[in-house]
Order: C-alpha cells, then structure tokens, then sequence
C-alpha cells in the first residue's frame, strides 16, 4: 500500500511531555520514544506522531483528530479517569457514535466506532 498522498504524521504543541505521554499512554495504549527534553514521539500502533514542548498551545481553528475505539463507553470513561473533560457526550452519527474530548492541553479530539 502507498503513503502517497496519506496522513504520515500528527504533532502536538504540549506543555508537559510527561503529563501528555502518560494521558494518551493510560487512555489509548500509546508507546513513546524521547527525542531529548523537548521532543517525544508517540506510536499508536499504525500511525506515528509527537509532542513538542512549548511554552503556548494552538487549541482554536485547526483540524479535529478523530481516533478509533472499540468501546466507546469504555474509552469515554479512560478520558475522565485521566483528567480530559467530555467536550461532546456520545451522539451517534451516519455510520457510528462519537464523543468530543479536551485533553490536559485543551486540544479537542474525537473518538468514534461503529454502531
């Protein structure tokens, strides 16, 4: 399969390394590679990405991540158990349900299954 013209990587602006790794590590399994104090890369599974350390945040006016699971209860309550608050509570959608969520960054992402 090609990655031609594919999603390859996502980067996060976070303020805690730390405190990022070990939110989306309790809540979505993600494994992490550290770069040096400023810069970690995290590995899903399928897809790669990173947090780089700032001292600001972007949080209004770019793209919604929507990740995959399973469960959503399940991963609903992962995100509340962690620290994230619940932006949007499950809603279905044409093709599945779906939930919003802020990260400890206030980044909006979106976990969604199929009905």
């Amino acid at each position: 399969m090609s990655k031609d013209k594919t999603i390859n990587y996502i980067e996060f602006a976070v303020k805690d390394i730390a405190r990022s790794k070990t939110f989306y590590g309790d809540v979505f399994g993600w494994t992490f590679t550290d770069y040096g104090p400023a810069y970690c890369e995290f590995d899903d599974g399928q897809m790669k990405g990173g947090f780089a350390l700032t001292e600001e945040t972007q949080l209004k006016g770019g793209a919604l991540v929507v990740l995959y699971g399973d469960d959503l209860a399940a991963v609903q309550e992962a995100v509340k158990a962690s620290g994230g608050q619940i932006v949007q509570d499950i809603f279905d959608f044409p093709g599945g349900q779906r939930f919003h969520f802020a990260d400890l960054d206030g980044y909006e992402l979106a976990v969604w299954t199929t009905s």
